[in-house]
């Protein structure tokens, strides 16, 4: 699973989203602060339905924090200024995907002390950006996919069984 890591998110519902992606996948959600919202925010709640007792979050004072606690682990910036495509990475159990704010991405100084680590998602034309939650899904099921889905095997041979039937 990954650990997906959230800087300053913004808006509830995308977070609320991000971590129903989480539980359905078993990624833990990482979120540092500040935040544009109190956790008990009713929209943060209801976009994440009634999934949130099975997301692991963790909320952190700042970005060096978490990088203080995983010295080992390996980041990955999700912006639209790199150069290396997501579906280019290898990705192993417990990587760190790193995500910016909705209005303004990653810290630029972030980007430049790590451009090795720097993924984008490709998009046609001069668009900005995707939405977070959804950029949050692509990053994480590539992930996956290229795992072969391993975690998940068990629950989706028992839903093809019984669709075979």
């Amino acid at each position: 699973m990954f650990e997906i890591v959230l800087i300053e998110p913004e808006i509830p519902q995308n977070t609320g989203n991000i971590a129903r992606t989480c539980a359905a996948t078993g990624c833990r959600l990482n979120l540092v602060k500040p935040l544009g919202f109190e956790v008990s925010d009713k929209y943060l709640k209801r976009a994440g339905l009634d999934y949130w007792q099975f997301v692991d979050v963790k909320i952190w004072e700042s970005f060096d924090e978490l990088k203080s606690a995983h010295p080992g682990g390996r980041y990955f910036y999700f912006t639209t200024k790199a150069r290396k495509c997501y579906a280019d990475i290898s990705y192993r159990d417990r990587d760190f995907l790193v995500f910016g704010k909705e209005t303004k991405g990653l810290p630029e100084e972030l980007l430049k002390a790590n451009p090795e680590s720097c993924v984008r998602i490709p998009m046609m034309g001069e668009l900005r950006s995707l939405n977070l939650s959804n950029s949050v899904a692509i990053a994480v099921y590539e992930g996956l996919r290229q795992g072969g889905f391993e975690s998940m095997n068990k629950a989706g041979e028992l839903h093809r069984l019984k669709w075979d039937d």
